[in-house]
């Protein structure tokens, strides 16, 4: 018979790909293949490629912010909204240089990525952080429907057709949304990069295009060739214009204006990108930043002003279906004519990508601020891990499923959308400023008074917004981020609790060690290993096999009694060679953790014993295993894990990997059988005790192959016959290893090895040896030493020893 070493085994895995799984194969063909960790780089941004990058989102907000502030007005004061647009803006526009000043602050200081999350944890801690972490988080959310909801009405302003398209029409806005969004998903898990020349071309494609169109319209108006924008009877409902109010100063007119001046507030949104951004600059980050900031702030500036300007003249109009925008019924009028039509489909195109663009930029910000609040333990950790293509993404999937469902909510109406908006972006805002104020305060940097003014204007006008906000707009929808915020904030610093106390937990040992002498490894005279047998099958087979490995003091194989029959059956079913006593103990109220916890505990109890448990555990399809199986091994690891100076260890066997392997071999038997003498199970018991030589028990005898009871070798010539040995002397003797036992000696240890051979036993001693690499159960050696007797058997001490199965030596 052929013997394969453990060796040329190991070599046969190794030749083998693990076969993937179904899901991985799939996530290969779908994302393409995995990105290894050395691609993972970053490329520092210039100036103009990072303020067409990182300015998408809040440059995009222009396109919808004048339509939203008429929203209100219109339908209360009618025709007066083209008259109050103008001051109405102008204070938006107020807020627009108020924030852009404070965040140059913050971008001249905080040079990494962050934004107002670094800016709070800095500055007031890590809990308090968490109000601006759910605020940006909410944000990111948020600006993924109002974005993919805006471009998607640019689109549809461009093509009316499509709202008139059987079953969808009505439903339009939502489809194109759903389908970006899912786009917008499937790309960044992809792996894509929003640091390119792509991402920025939008920025300078919108601002251009948007930029002419107001220079023709006011050239228009000043020729007076610009016309009143005519309303498309056929195209949705318009709002209803309201009636025309005298007392301005009524409360129920500063109520409307405090709703317009809400709505405005959305013109504000992604300013704050380039600070969330900073680290991804080229040097001198600050100075670049800053830089940036106000360039993007005076781009949105000239666009709002320029499109409410428009709408002032032209009372363009904002419609109940969200469509034709007012960007889009100014870009008709001031494009109006056979030859300059085309700009106005190049206008709404321009619009669309943009926006697209600017929701695409939170499925980078969203999974990077959960990995950094995450990296905190304020976020599961999970959320730190990136993926397939190196990028964060359980984020990414996240963030898709919220925003999809807060959007299918609302119907991606970005009017609908907005009472979500304002209140966390300007919650946001408001952390930056008042941090930056403490910072001010507590550094005192050179001009840090003019500094502290900037930032402190800016906190009390951003938490005046969120008050106006939550007040005007909280039957509209605002309640719902009033609520959610604390809860969420409380969440976070509850989950952080829960990491915080667990570290003190898993530290305890090292401050132990910290605070005393390190203690000493501790050196167990006696080693007990459970194997806890539910049934006699290959699981069990294993994990004895494993059990003998770590060549125990004692090792027991525990059957817990809750059902006398299948006891019975085990019994009958437990090969009685295999050498490894079954117990039997009686577990009358079925409660296995705690008879577990009785058994190992009485166990350790005895002074320098350490008890492992070993668990088989069946492995199966993730799904069938949950639903047919109940974690007992989980479960009384867990227990077992309680207990001093005790372990307990699980191993793992992939049934589905076995049932593959039998269909493969043709095995008569391929469903679980309750009968022992079934031939199919006992057939491939049998090859796996016949492959398990190697891992011999170290304590008791094991049959071997073709022997019918333990193979007895004859003498070889040359060699002492074992049962001949009678006196004291020099001997050569030869035969199989029988039994390996480690034995404690006062404070050392002593490996005894018992070999036999047609005529007798003899045992070898091997002072301060716990192990002979190569000398295992089954093996045949030679020894070569002097022959002491014990209790009328010979021993041998120390002798040299040969292996003849590896045909290795040594003394």
């Amino acid at each position: 018979m052929t013997v394969r070493s453990a060796t040329d085994e190991a070599a046969d895995v190794r030749a083998r790909d693990l076969p993937e799984t179904f899901w991985y194969s799939a996530k290969r063909r779908l994302l393409g293949p995995p990105m290894v960790n050395e691609q993972l780089r970053t490329e520092r941004l210039s100036r103009p490629l990072a303020l067409g990058v990182l300015s998408c989102d809040g440059i995009s907000s222009a396109a919808y912010g004048t339509e939203e502030m008429l929203i209100v007005m219109v339908a209360a004061v009618g025709l007066t909204a083209f008259n109050l647009i103008l001051p109405m803006t102008l204070v938006v526009l107020f807020g627009i240089v108020v924030v852009v000043l404070s965040y140059r602050e913050v971008v001249s200081v905080y040079t990494r990525a962050g934004g107002s999350y670094v800016v709070a944890r800095e500055n007031f801690g890590p809990r308090v952080a968490q109000v601006a972490a759910v605020a940006l988080l909410i944000d990111y959310v948020v600006t993924v429907a109002v974005q993919t909801a805006a471009g998607s009405a640019a689109i549809v302003s461009a093509f009316p057709e499509l709202g008139r398209l059987p079953v969808v029409g009505r439903h339009i806005l939502t489809v194109i949304s759903v389908v970006a969004i899912l786009a917008m998903c499937y790309g960044n898990l992809r792996g894509i990069r929003e640091a390119g020349k792509t991402f920025a071309l939008p920025t300078y494609l919108f601002s251009g295009a948007v930029g002419l169109m107001i220079i023709v319209g006011v050239f228009r108006e000043v020729t007076g060739g610009l016309p009143l924008v005519q309303h498309y009877a056929n195209v949705g409902g318009i709002y209803a214009y309201g009636h025309h109010t005298e007392g301005l100063i009524s409360i129920a007119m500063i109520y409307m204006l405090l709703q317009t001046y809400a709505n405005g507030g959305s013109s504000l949104t992604g300013i704050e990108a380039v600070s969330n951004a900073v680290s991804a600059l080229r040097p001198p980050e600050g100075r670049n930043a800053r830089q940036i900031l106000v360039t993007q702030g005076t781009i949105v500036i000239f666009l709002i002003g320029g499109i409410s300007w428009l709408a002032h003249v032209t009372h363009a109009t904002p419609y109940l279906d969200g469509y034709p925008t007012v960007l889009a019924q100014e870009a008709d009028v001031v494009f109006s004519g056979s030859a300059g039509h085309v700009m106005f489909y190049v206008v709404q195109l321009i619009t669309a990508s943009i926006l697209f663009t600017g929701g695409n930029t939170s499925f980078s910000g969203f999974p990077f601020l959960a990995s950094f609040v995450a990296e905190d333990s304020f976020l599961p950790r999970w959320l730190t891990k990136r993926g397939h293509r190196l990028v964060f993404s359980n984020g990414i999937i996240i963030l898709t499923i919220v925003s999809l469902t807060l959007g299918l909510a609302v119907g991606f109406n970005v009017n609908g959308l907005v009472p979500f908006y304002a209140i966390g972006v300007f919650t946001g805002f408001s952390m930056a400023g008042f941090g930056m104020v403490k910072y001010h305060l507590r550094t005192k940097e050179p001009g840090w008074r003019h500094k502290l003014v900037i930032n402190m204007t800016g906190g009390i006008y951003t938490v005046l917004v969120v008050l106006i906000f939550a007040i005007v707009k909280f039957k509209a929808g605002a309640w719902v981020i009033v609520i959610l915020g604390p809860v969420l904030v409380f969440a976070l610093i509850r989950l952080n609790r829960e990491y915080r106390a667990e570290a003190r937990a898993l530290e305890a040992i090292s401050e132990r060690r910290a605070a005393g002498p390190a203690p000493a490894t501790p050196n167990y005279l006696r080693r007990v290993v459970l194997v806890f047998v539910d049934d006699f099958d290959l699981s069990t087979i294993a994990a004895l096999r494993y059990a003998k490995s770590l060549r125990p003091t004692a090792l027991r194989a525990v059957h817990f009694v809750i059902d006398s029959e299948q006891a019975e059956k085990l019994r009958a079913a437990w090969i009685p060679d295999r050498n490894v006593t079954l117990e039997f103990i009686d577990c009358p109220d079925r409660r296995v953790s705690r008879a577990a916890l009785e058994l190992v505990s009485a166990e350790a109890e005895a002074a320098g014993t350490h008890v492992t448990v070993i668990l088989p555990r069946r492995g199966y399809a993730p799904l069938i295993g949950r639903l047919l199986h109940d974690r007992t091994a989980d479960k009384i690891a867990s227990v077992v894990s309680r207990v001093p100076n005790a372990a307990a260890t699980i191993i793992p066997f992939d049934v589905q990997n076995r049932l593959q392997v039998l269909q493969r071999k043709q095995a008569p038997v391929l469903l679980p059988t309750p009968e022992p003498s079934r031939p199919g199970i006992v057939a491939d018991v049998q090859h796996d005790l016949k492959a398990d030589q190697s891992a011999a028990t170290p304590d008791e005898p094991r049959s071997l192959p073709g022997a019918g009871g333990y193979d007895r070798p004859v003498p070889a010539p040359g060699t002492d016959r074992i049962g001949d040995l009678r006196q004291p002397g020099r001997a050569t003797v030869e035969g199989r290893v029988r039994v390996l036992e480690i034995r404690p000696v006062e404070d050392n240890s002593v490996l005894a090895v018992e070999i036999s051979d047609s005529t007798g036993d003899l045992t070898a001693l091997f002072y301060g040896r716990s192990r002979i690499p190569g000398l295992i159960c089954g093996g045949k050696v030679r020894l070569r030493g002097h022959v002491g007797f014990k209790d009328g058997d010979p021993v041998m001490i120390n002798p040299a020893y040969e292996l003849l199965i590896q045909g290795t030596g040594g003394g």
